[in-house]
């Protein structure tokens, strides 16, 4: 707090830009609410606007939030369009504009003490209105390499927030000078986890190896697929949770009806985890997941032993190149193309489950990548910013 008078602190607005996925939006949501944690400390409550895209999921976290919200114009040139797309990309072309005229009217309207982006193609115009205003722009990148909003914003950011070391290679030597690691933003409750709790919940034993399988919120039908052929042979030696998405909830709950009975009870399987996500993953031995950049910011931070199967159509590969970093460190089994087959899957969870060693070893490396305390560094980055513009 020291880095910012009292006197500015009552002044201070922030502008937060980004959204269009998960990836950029909950980190964002997470840096607010503990900025606004740190200042209540002080008795203030920062004058808050969120940018995004009317209809995204920014709009509905932002109310849900309580944090005013401003929609503009925005365009997505994608980088190998089919003829269907490449019509929507001249589409776009003309909605770049007109997206940039309004946030140069929000931002001259706002005068915010600093902007914050956390990526997506919303995030360009703001940036580039930060800019002509002269306002202190932070940028957050949560994967390892930049995406192609935040390669354009690194140019003149005024710091870089990066979610990984390996990241600042991906910068040029003038960018990596305003670069700092911070780590991914996740969400505190998450650290509040039980163990104990987490197996009472769904009747399993602590004692007993458990395996928390996630796709995410939507689920994901390979892993589904894959941990359906494995499971008979593995839940000897285990307990699943399983969050399977809502798509394929039907086709998993058939599979656990036809286990073995001697078998079934060790297999639970949701369509989705709310809030006892945080005793899940506190229960979880070993973690089968995606690779996605907030996946990965969880398990690190939580220091979790975990087997990825990348999404082998996200962005840029970003998800294959995660967890290759990470398998390349000890902190995960990376199971990707022809290697995610049910006979590899089989093979990696048994040998986890039946090795507490390695899952320590494991464990202690994925901590060492984690960032727990990520968004305080983003609050302390966006404060400290904020003092050398007042």
């Amino acid at each position: 707090m020291s880095v910012y008078s009292a006197q500015h602190l009552q002044q201070f607005r922030l502008v937060v830009t980004g959204g269009g996925t998960g990836g950029h939006t909950y980190p964002a949501l997470t840096t607010i609410n503990a900025l606004r944690e740190r200042l209540a400390k002080a008795g203030i409550e920062p004058d808050l606007l969120w940018v995004g895209v009317h209809g995204g999921l920014e709009e509905k976290i932002s109310a849900r939030a309580g944090v005013p919200f401003r929609a503009i114009t925005t365009g997505k040139l994608r980088r190998t369009p089919t003829p269907r797309e490449l019509m929507r990309n001249v589409v776009d072309a003309f909605r770049i504009p007109i997206g940039i005229g309004q946030a140069v009217l929000t931002v001259a309207r706002n005068r915010p003490s600093v902007v914050l982006s956390t990526g997506g193609y919303v995030s360009v115009p703001i940036g580039l209105a930060s800019r002509l205003f002269g306002v202190p722009y932070l940028m957050h990148e949560q994967t390892l390499a930049l995406g192609l909003a935040n390669r354009i914003l690194a140019k003149f950011a005024t710091r870089i927030l990066l979610s990984q070391e390996p990241s600042l290679q991906h910068l040029t030597p003038k960018a990596r000078e305003r670069a700092v690691v911070t780590g991914n933003p996740i969400r505190p409750e998450l650290f509040t986890g039980d163990r104990e709790k987490g197996a009472a919940a769904f009747g399993l034993d602590p004692r007993v190896p458990i395996v928390v399988v996630t796709g995410g919120a939507a689920g994901a039908q390979q892993i589904n697929r894959l941990l359906a052929a494995v499971l008979p042979d593995v839940l000897p030696y285990c307990q699943v949770i399983h969050q399977c998405g809502s798509l394929s909830y039907a086709e998993m709950q058939q599979v656990a009806a036809q286990l073995p009975p001697a078998l079934a009870h060790r297999y639970k399987v949701l369509d989705f985890i709310h809030e006892q996500m945080p005793d899940v993953l506190a229960a979880a031995d070993v973690v089968l997941a995606r690779s996605g950049a907030g996946t990965v910011a969880e398990l690190t931070a939580l220091g979790k032993p975990s087997i990825l199967i990348p999404y082998g159509a996200s962005a840029g590969g970003e998800q294959r190149s995660t967890a290759k970093h990470l398998a390349g460190l000890g902190a995960a089994v990376m199971l990707d193309g022809p290697t995610a087959t049910p006979e590899n899957l089989c093979t990696e969870l048994m040998s986890l489950v039946s090795d507490p060693a390695r899952r320590a070893a494991m464990a202690h490396s994925a901590a060492a990548q984690g960032h727990p305390d990520a968004a305080d560094k983003v609050v302390d980055e966006i404060l400290t910013v904020a003092s050398r513009g007042a």
